[in-house]
């Protein structure tokens, strides 16, 4: 007898939830049935709107990823579509080549999150899937057979060749040429190839700390340990810069000549002003310095979440020829077509690692990376996160300190500032009169409560995010 299951059902009881990007959870919730729903759900939702026989399915390189991913295959088998699988490859490398393909992909990666947990990313033929995409797919009430067993699915090259080629191609020269750049390895999922893109672009490249042990790399909390190895890798190697990404290579990490790691949305600031970018969409948690450098005719900030920035684009696309967008986590997501020299780059709506490290570093081959960083307003950005934190424990929080937003500043031990704006877009962002910001909101992937900070001093932003994140959990 077949068992036959309901959509709504199993994703109603999975523990599984949507978060900024994607959908989360613990390995030991994502069962075949629940990655069954997921996939039975998505193709329902996006049938109405495009049409496919095919959809294509990649991975990072967590050790649950790869029978996730079967199982998806699996399902959209049962759909009567047809599946290319493209392996381990970065999540831009998935999404740009079924973009070219007008196809729907699903990558299977937690992207940043312990490997004990993972996640899938959702994309339509047009792009990453939006916040209503996410309610039907929920919604669903697809009838499927239950997924007992699934077989191998031969690996696709096209994605990784076609990744390599979109930035490879662009330049008529070795714009590295004489540059020698370092590539922390680990475990992310572009790591066998981001060594060919920059050695095609001229650069002497040092592969370095390759792990068959998946680390997960948060751009936006970097751990001590590996600001340590950077300067160290610096030192010892003579780089010019050290770039690396997150598990899933959608956020990249690039340090500078004295082994520095650029904060994502400086990193995305240079790019977007070397692309000469006219418009933007940022998440409200991106640093001030952005419009204070006065390059761009409009600003928009949004919730943080690559959807929330795609949104965005549609008030931006019918007033300004090229616009774009970057996150706090500095993955640069592309929204119009950019010309570069007599070379097209295409627009990839999605979060992108190469691309902001590639344009920053060949934008001014004459200078140091540290001194376009340090050419631009100082405004410094700092940030960390409390693990395992509760998310409910963070929205109490949060929503006592609306209530009572000067009585939660002087709980926290500020006791001589005071406030000059709260900006409730996402999470709790208190504007001090000295120009000072601390923003407090729970990650929308894992247990996590973060908090973010802004000053003109370093060390005033270290301080605000330590002390902030001390006295939150004696509230």
């Amino acid at each position: 007898m077949v068992n036959m299951l309901n959509s709504h059902h199993i994703l109603k009881n999975s523990q599984i939830a949507f978060g900024t990007s994607g959908a989360r959870g613990l390995v030991s919730d994502f069962t075949n049935n629940v990655c069954g729903a997921f996939t039975h759900a998505f193709i329902d939702v996006i049938k109405p709107e495009f049409r496919f026989d095919t959809i294509a399915i990649a991975i990072d390189n967590r050790p649950s990823s790869h029978s996730m991913a079967m199982a998806c295959a699996k399902a959209a088998q049962q759909a009567n579509i047809k599946v290319i699988y493209y392996g381990v490859v970065p999540t831009p490398a998935l999404a740009y080549v079924s973009m070219q393909q007008n196809l729907p992909c699903i990558m299977v990666t937690g992207s940043h999150i312990p490997f004990d947990r993972n996640g899938l990313k959702f994309y339509r033929p047009d792009g990453e899937i939006t916040k209503q995409d996410e309610v039907g797919i929920l919604n669903a009430q697809i009838e499927f057979e239950a997924i007992t067993n699934t077989t191998e699915i031969e690996v696709n090259r096209d994605a990784v060749n076609q990744y390599i080629s979109r930035y490879t191609s662009l330049f008529a020269n070795q714009p590295l040429l004489g540059k020698r750049i370092g590539i922390y390895e680990h475990s992310s999922a572009g790591r066998d190839l981001y060594h060919t893109i920059f050695n095609q672009l001229g650069a002497d490249v040092i592969r370095l700390e390759r792990s068959d042990v998946f680390v997960p790399i948060d751009t936006e909390a970097v751990a001590e340990e590996d600001r340590v190895k950077a300067r160290n890798w610096t030192q010892q190697y003579q780089l010019d810069a050290l770039f690396s990404t997150d598990g899933d290579g959608d956020r990249p990490l690039l340090a500078d000549e004295h082994g520095e790691w650029l904060r994502g949305d400086i990193l995305g600031l240079l790019c977007a002003q070397a692309l000469n970018i006219e418009a933007l969409a940022v998440p409200v948690s991106c640093n001030t310095a952005i419009e204070l450098t006065q390059s761009f005719k409009q600003v928009i900030r949004t919730k943080i979440g690559s959807p929330y920035v795609i949104a965005a684009f549609d008030t931006l696309k019918n007033q300004y020829r090229s616009f774009a967008g970057f996150e706090a986590n500095g993955g640069f997501l592309l929204g119009s077509d950019i010309a570069i020299g007599d070379k097209v780059l295409k627009s990839l709506p999605t979060r992108d690692a190469i691309l902001p490290a590639i344009i920053a570093l060949t934008a001014n081959m004459t200078e140091p990376l540290s001194k376009s960083v340090n050419a631009l307003p100082k405004r410094i950005t700092a940030s960390d996160r409390i693990k395992n934190f509760a998310t409910e424990r963070s929205n109490a929080i949060i929503a006592n300190a609306i209530k009572a937003p000067q009585q939660f500043v002087l709980a926290l031990g500020y006791t001589q500032k005071i406030i000059s704006n709260i900006n409730q877009t996402d999470g709790l962002r208190i504007t001090f009169n000295d120009g000072d910001i601390i923003h407090l909101r729970p990650s929308g992937n894992a247990p996590e409560l973060r908090c973010y900070a802004e000053s003109d001093v370093e060390q005033h932003a270290l301080d605000y995010v330590s002390n902030t994140l001390l006295k939150v959990q004696t509230l």
